[in-house]
C-alpha cells in the first residue's frame, strides 16, 4: 500500500465572499474554490468579480493556499468569446486551476494553454474508471467524482484510472446526479447546469402508487436528502486514495466555513499525527449547529435509501434538543439531549414545515422552577423563550425542539478570521555574513515556499569598540517578525571579526526582507498562453452546404420504452428505433421485433456508469444492435476502446445522447472527433441557443429530440425502495418497481412518473410531454437531418398518432403549431422555450 503523506492531502474549502475566504484560510484550508460573476454553478452566491482575481490570488498565495475558479456550467455558443476572456484573466492572475463541466470549454482551454490546470467538475458526472480515461487526452489534472460513489468504488477508480481524485465530504447533497438534473429549468427557467438550481428536490410531493395516493403521515419531502458529513470517515477516505477533501457551501456564511474547515483540519492532522481522528460529540454538534438537515454519510458507505432521506423537513434545523414534555405558563419542559444557553435560538417543530413555526431566543432556563446560571448541559429543563418570540398556544406536547443558533459559537468562529494578526506564520532561516568595510549581507530563506531573498545593509560594517554583533543579537533584532507572515526558525552568523552596524540598519534589513519574501509569495504562477479565435473551428454551415437547395432531407427516429411501442413504431416510416427499457432482459424481444420489420434498432446505455458495470455494455454488444445510444462518457470510452482494439469485429454505430451535455459546437466536435458518429444536443438549449449552435456545427452529424417527456431528476435515491419496501437498497428491497408504478404529485396536482433503470436508478419524468414541432422548418433549413420523438407511457395507438403528425409536419402538410395543439403538449424546445429571432 502506498504511503500517504500529510502534504499529499488537500482540504478544499468554499468561498462566496471575502469573509468566507478569510475564514477558510484562517482555519486551515489548503485550497479555496470560488466563482466570479459569470460561468459558475452558484449564480445565487455573492461571488467575486473578474477584476478581483489578481487580489484574490495574491492573498491566497501569501498564505500558501491554492485558488481554484469554478467554471462548472455549460457554455452556450454566444458566450464562447466571454468565456475565453475569463480563461485569459485566470491565466494572467495565476489561478491554480479552473473547475470545468463543459468538455467544449476544456477543448478551448487546451487551445489557449497546454499547461493551465483543469479539474473535471462533479458536473461532468464522472463515476467510473472509464469516465476518467475519457478525460485523459485533454490533460485534466484531477477529477471530482460523483457524490454517489462509495468508498470501495472510489478506491477502484483511483487504482484503475491512476488519476488524483477529489471527493465531497461535507455539505448539501443533490438528490440528482450532478450534471443530470433538468428540473429547475423545466419548472422555473433556472437551470442547474447554469448555476441557477431552484431546489425543486426540497419541495413536498405526494406519493402516487398505481394512480392512488399513498398515506405518508408527516413524510412529504420525498426527494430531499439529509446533509453529507463524512468527518468520521477521514481515515477510510485517505486510505481509499482521495487526495482532495471538498466542502460544499459557497452560499453559506463565513461562520459555517470557519466551523467546518476547522473540524476537518483537526481530523486530518490527528490522523497523520497518529492520534484518534474520530470527532467528539461536541465537534459533531457544532457542525450541526452551523447548518444541518440531519447528517448522513451519503453514499460513501453504500446505498441506504432509508438513511439518506427522512422526508419530514427540507431545511436546516441545527441541533436536536428533545421533545416538549409539558407546556408551561411561560415556557416548556424538555428533557434536553444537548446543551442550551440563554440567548440561543430555538424553533418548535410540529411536523409541518410548510406552516409558520414558533421560535425565537431563549430568555431563561430553570430546573424545577429554580433559575439556572450559565449553560444547561442536559436533563429535565424548563425553557423560557422571549415573551414576544413564541406563541405558546401554538406549541404542543410532543413537538420537537431544535437549537437553530448559538451566538457564543458564532462569536468564537468569527474571532478566528476577524483579527489583525496574520492567519498563518511560516518559518524563515537567515544566513548572515560580512567583513569590515563591506555591507552586512543577509540571505533569507522561506522554508515552506522555497523562496530566497538577499538584503544588504546600506552602511558598511565597522570594527566594534564595545559590543560586537553576534548570533544572539541577530536572532533578537531580525527575529522581530510579529505581525508578519513569518517567524524566525534559526540564524547562522559568520562575521569576519568583531563588527557592528547601527541597529536601524538591522531594522531596515528586516522590513525589506519581509517585503521581498511576501512579494515572492504573491507572485502569480506563469502558464503558456496563445491567442485563439474561438470560432475558427466552427463548421461553415450555409445553404450551399446542404442538399435540396438548402433544406435537409429529414427523417424521424423513435425512442420507445415498452415492447408495445417498439412494435407500433416498427410498422411506421422511422429511420431508427431506440429501445430504452427499464430492464435489460427485455432488449432481445425489442431487437427481434425491429429486425422482423426490417428496421434499424439502437439500444440505450444507462445514463450512469459505475465501476464494474461494463458487463451491461457487453450484453448490448452480444445482441448486435445497429447502434448504441451512448449516455455517459464511461460508455463512450468503453465502446471506442473496443473499436480500436477489435477493428475487424462487429461495431455498432455510436450515437451520443442529450446527457453528454453538448451545448456548443466545440463539445459536439470533441465527441465526434473522439469516435461518436452523431450527437444529440443538450436539453438545456432553448430555441435561440440551439439555432446559434447549429449555425456553427456540422448539422449532418446532429439529431434533435423534438418530442418527449422531459427526464428531470436522475438519482441514485430509489423512491420505490424508500417508501414501498422495508429494505434499504436493491439487495433487500424486494423489487417493488416490478409490480407497481409510482409517480410524484406536486403542489399543483401534476403527477410525474418515476421509472427505474437496470442499475436501480430513478428518473422522474415531467407529467406533460412537450413538442418543439414549431421549429422543425427552421432546423431543416439549418441542415438537421434527424428528429427524434420519445415515448414514455403511450399506447401503440398513441405512438402511431404522434409519429404520423410529425411526418406531416416534416412534409409541410401541417404546421408545428397544429402538431403540439393536437397532442395537447407543451410548446417548447428543451427545458425552456426561448425566443427565435426571425
Amino acid at each position: 500500500m502506498r504511503r500517504v503523506r500529510r502534504e499529499d492531502i488537500e482540504l478544499l474549502a468554499p468561498a462566496g465572499d471575502w469573509d468566507c475566504m478569510r475564514a477558510a484560510v484562517a482555519n486551515g484550508a489548503d485550497a479555496i474554490f470560488f466563482g466570479v460573476e459569470k460561468f459558475n454553478a452558484r449564480a445565487r452566491s455573492k461571488n467575486f468579480t473578474t477584476d478581483e482575481l489578481p487580489d484574490i490570488m495574491s492573498f491566497l498565495h501569501l498564505y500558501g493556499v491554492k485558488g481554484f475558479l469554478t467554471f462548472n456550467i455549460l457554455v452556450f455558443e454566444d458566450e464562447m468569446e466571454s468565456a475565453k476572456q475569463l480563461v485569459e484573466a485566470c491565466i494572467a492572475a495565476g489561478v491554480d486551476a479552473v473547475i470545468v463541466q463543459d468538455l467544449g470549454l476544456v477543448k478551448m482551454i487546451r487551445d489557449i494553454s497546454p499547461d493551465f490546470p483543469i479539474h473535471g467538475s462533479t458536473q461532468m458526472t464522472i463515476t467510473s474508471p472509464e469516465a476518467v480515461e475519457f478525460t485523459k487526452p485533454f490533460d485534466i489534472e484531477r477529477v471530482v467524482l460523483g457524490r454517489e460513489n462509495n468508498l470501495k468504488q472510489i478506491q477502484t477508480i483511483g487504482e484503475q484510472a491512476k488519476q488524483p481524485m477529489e471527493v465531497f465530504v461535507h455539505g448539501a447533497l443533490c438528490v440528482s446526479y450532478s450534471g443530470q438534473c433538468l428540473t429547475s429549468e423545466m419548472w422555473g427557467g433556472r437551470s442547474a447546469n447554469r448555476g441557477e438550481c431552484a431546489q425543486a428536490c426540497r419541495l413536498p410531493y405526494d406519493l402516487m402508487v398505481d394512480g392512488v395516493q399513498k398515506p405518508m403521515g408527516d413524510i412529504a419531502y420525498l426527494l430531499s436528502p439529509k446533509d453529507l458529513a463524512a468527518l468520521e470517515l477521514i481515515p477510510e477516505l485517505i486510505e481509499a486514495g482521495v487526495v482532495s477533501f471538498k466542502i460544499e457551501g459557497r452560499l453559506k456564511s463565513p461562520e459555517y466555513v470557519a466551523n467546518v474547515v476547522s473540524k476537518y483540519r483537526k481530523a486530518i492532522d490527528r490522523y497523520f499525527e497518529g492520534q484518534d481522528p474520530k470527532p467528539t460529540k461536541e465537534e459533531l454538534r457544532e457542525l450541526e449547529q452551523s447548518f444541518s438537515r440531519g447528517f448522513t454519510y451519503g453514499f460513501l458507505k453504500g446505498t441506504n435509501n432509508k438513511q439518506l432521506v427522512e422526508g419530514t423537513y427540507p431545511k436546516s434545523r441545527g441541533v436536536y434538543l428533545g421533545r416538549v414534555k409539558q407546556v408551561l405558563r411561560d415556557g416548556v419542559l424538555c428533557e434536553l439531549e444537548a446543551s442550551l444557553k440563554r440567548g440561543d435560538g430555538i424553533v418548535f417543530d410540529a411536523g409541518d414545515p410548510t406552516k409558520k413555526e414558533e421560535g425565537g431566543r431563549v430568555y431563561d432556563l430553570r430546573r424545577k422552577g429554580n433559575k439556572l446560571e450559565g449553560e444547561a448541559p442536559g436533563g429535565l429543563i424548563e425553557i423560557v423563550p422571549g415573551r414576544s418570540d413564541v406563541d405558546l398556544k401554538r406549541v404542543h406536547v410532543g413537538d420537537r425542539i431544535w437549537k437553530t443558533n448559538d451566538p457564543h459559537l458564532d462569536k468564537r468562529l468569527r474571532q478566528t478570521f476577524e483579527t489583525d494578526k496574520p492567519y498563518r506564520v511560516f518559518p524563515v532561516r537567515i544566513k548572515v555574513t560580512g567583513a569590515a568595510g563591506q555591507p552586512l549581507k543577509t540571505v533569507w530563506h522561506d522554508v515552506q515556499a522555497g523562496h530566497t531573498v538577499t538584503v544588504e545593509s546600506e552602511l558598511a560594517l565597522v570594527t566594534a569598540e564595545k559590543r560586537p554583533m553576534d548570533a544572539a543579537l541577530f536572532e533578537e533584532q531580525l527575529g522581530r517578525l510579529g505581525g508578519t507572515t513569518f517567524a524566525l526558525e534559526r540564524v547562522d552568523a559568520h562575521l569576519s571579526g568583531e563588527l557592528i552596524v547601527p541597529m536601524r540598519e538591522l531594522n531596515a534589513i528586516r522590513r525589506r526582507a519581509v517585503e521581498l519574501l511576501e512579494a515572492q509569495r504573491r507572485q502569480p504562477r506563469e502558464f503558456m498562453h496563445s491567442r485563439v479565435d474561438v470560432y475558427a473551428d466552427a463548421a461553415a454551415q450555409g445553404p450551399s452546404m446542404l442538399p435540396s437547395g438548402g433544406r435537409a432531407q429529414a427523417r424521424l427516429t423513435a425512442l420507445c420504452r415498452t415492447l408495445e411501442q417498439v412494435r407500433a413504431a416498427a410498422e411506421l416510416d422511422v429511420e431508427m428505433i431506440y429501445a430504452d427499457f427499464e430492464f435489460i432482459k427485455q432488449f432481445p424481444a425489442a431487437v427481434e421485433a425491429a429486425r422482423a420489420a426490417g428496421k434499424r434498432i439502437a439500444l440505450a446505455t444507462p445514463r450512469i456508469h459505475m465501476p464494474g458495470e461494463t458487463g451491461y455494455f457487453q450484453n448490448i454488444i452480444n445482441l448486435r444492435p445497429d447502434a448504441v445510444l451512448v449516455r455517459n462518457t464511461g460508455a463512450a470510452y468503453w465502446f471506442m476502446k473496443r473499436r480500436q482494439e477489435r477493428p475487424d469485429e462487429y461495431q455498432p454505430e455510436l450515437i451520443g445522447d442529450f446527457s453528454l451535455n453538448v451545448a456548443n459546437h466545440k463539445t459536439a466536435a470533441l465527441f465526434l472527433e473522439s469516435g461518436l458518429q452523431r450527437v444529440t444536443p443538450s436539453y438545456d438549449l432553448n430555441i435561440q441557443q440551439m439555432v446559434d449552435m447549429l449555425g456553427r456545427s456540422d448539422t449532418s452529424k446532429l439529431e434533435l429530440v423534438i418530442h418527449q417527456h422531459m427526464p428531470m431528476f436522475h438519482t441514485e435515491h430509489c423512491v420505490y425502495c424508500t417508501f414501498l419496501s422495508e429494505g434499504t437498497n436493491y439487495m433487500n428491497c424486494g423489487r417493488p418497481c416490478e409490480d407497481h408504478r409510482v409517480s410524484l404529485q406536486d403542489r399543483i396536482g401534476m403527477s410525474h412518473p418515476v421509472r427505474v433503470d437496470e442499475g436501480c436508478r430513478n428518473t422522474v419524468y415531467n407529467a406533460i410531454d412537450q413538442s418543439g414541432a414549431e421549429y422543425i422548418r427552421n432546423f431543416m433549413e439549418l441542415g438537421v437531418p434527424r428528429f427524434r420523438v420519445e415515448f414514455l407511457e403511450e399506447t401503440a395507438d398513441k405512438v402511431r398518432e404522434v409519429i404520423a403528425l410529425y411526418h406531416r409536419a416534416l412534409r409541410g402538410d401541417i404546421t408545428g403549431t397544429q402538431v403540439w395543439k393536437s397532442l395537447k403538449a407543451t410548446n417548447q424546445l428543451g427545458v425552456t422555450r426561448g425566443q427565435l429571432v426571425k
